[in-house]
């Protein structure tokens, strides 16, 4: 593949409904970048975990779990695609099952390592195929990519994440209503914020954006003034820094 203008790692982090994902995926096209979702691979040991039956609360058994699994994932933007095994699992992962148990599973620290390992593996696999890459998620900044040349923190009222989760379920067939889905963003942000490793933070040199009132092109067009700000287009990260 062509390379594209970013050069360098931008790590988007910040709690569920955001926009982590529909703004991480329309950057990486819009500057020809590589892609990584980390909250899917999170979700998709999360699906081996339930499909074991075992309880997310284990963490014993949940590390043997993980220990075992094969996960794929894609890092094109225009071609998202996770897999289990042979088995592609974009959407069930996606499901309510999966979202009310991955922030116990993504809390084990053994799953946090193993998938640590692959995310960085990824990511130096995406900066050699395109230049660059935008990773998403919940420690990208402050434990997968500590270097990386713009580090970024969403942030958004619970009602506004609220609402936007509550939408993103109805356009894809999935039935929740506002008040539950709201006490779920609550339940996560708890989850994500006490647990001993990697908690969700902000990097201290992270630039925060608040999203209440904005919209994707909105948010878009601040990220790329900080990543025109920082020259990160059609130039090479400096030496030591993705």
């Amino acid at each position: 593949m062509v390379e594209g203008e970013l050069r360098g790692v931008i790590a988007l982090d910040g709690p569920s409904g955001t926009g982590k994902s529909t703004v991480a995926r329309r950057l990486a096209a819009h500057l020809g970048a590589g892609y990584l979702d980390t909250g899917a691979m999170y979700r998709t040991v999360t699906l081996a975990v339930l499909r074991a039956g075992v309880a997310p609360s284990d963490e014993a058994a949940v590390t043997r779990v993980a220990e075992r699994v094969t996960l794929s994932i894609s890092t094109d933007p225009a071609h998202q695609e996770v897999r289990l095994g042979e088995e592609s699992v974009g959407i069930e992962i996606r499901g309510q099952v999966v979202t009310g148990a991955v922030s116990a599973v993504s809390a084990v620290p053994r799953v946090r390592e193993l998938l640590r390992i692959q995310q960085q593996e990824l990511i130096a696999g995406a900066c050699d195929s395109y230049g660059g890459i935008v990773v998403e998620g919940r420690d990208i900044g402050t434990a997968i990519a500590p270097d990386a040349a713009l580090k970024i923190f969403l942030t958004a009222s619970s009602d506004a994440r609220a609402q936007r989760r509550t939408s993103q379920d109805a356009a894809e067939g999935r039935t929740s209503t506002l008040d539950a889905t709201k006490q779920d963003v609550d339940r996560r942000d708890r989850l994500d914020s006490s647990r001993a490793a990697s908690p969700l933070q902000a990097a201290d040199d992270a630039v925060r954006l608040d999203t209440t009132h904005l919209d994707v092109a909105g948010v878009l067009d601040q990220i790329l003034e900080l990543v025109d700000e920082r020259e990160l287009r059609g130039v090479a990260a400096s030496p030591g820094r993705w």
